[in-house]
């Protein structure tokens, strides 16, 4: 299995359509067997649907992202889990232990703050991409 994390130094990346990268890790039993960082090269936003099928990924682990962007991975069979932040791995490690919620609702694109469980207001005005 093949979870990918939109990423930029250590960090998830907090806006899908514009990540510089995707760190992919390779699950086998429930635990990371191998990860590595992959450039986009500029893809973005609609193309990135397909760039994570063409990796096998079947779990995207993202800050924002918008709904068409969140429509893209529902039809590629990709389960979403937006919202979060901090560092990759840890994300990845919590997704493994069961912890990270799982929340297509992170529809803002200019996130500057976490969402830990609550309701997703966004607060910019505006936000309905």
């Amino acid at each position: 299995m093949k979870v990918a994390v939109t990423y930029e130094n250590g960090e998830v990346f907090q806006h899908f359509g514009r990540t510089p990268q995707f760190k992919v890790y390779d699950i086998e039993n429930g635990a990371i067997t191998k990860s590595e960082v992959i450039d986009t090269n500029g893809t973005g936003h609609g193309a990135l649907a397909g760039f994570l099928q063409n990796l096998k990924a079947e779990v995207l682990i993202c800050g924002g992202i918008g709904g068409g962007a969140q429509m893209a991975m529902n039809e590629a069979g990709i389960r979403l889990f937006a919202g979060a932040a901090g560092d990759a791995d840890a994300a990845v490690k919590a997704y493994l232990d069961g912890t990270l919620p799982e929340n297509g609702e992170a529809t803002c694109d200019h996130h500057d703050h976490e969402h830990e469980g609550e309701d997703h207001e966004c607060g910019h005005g505006g936000c309905h991409h």
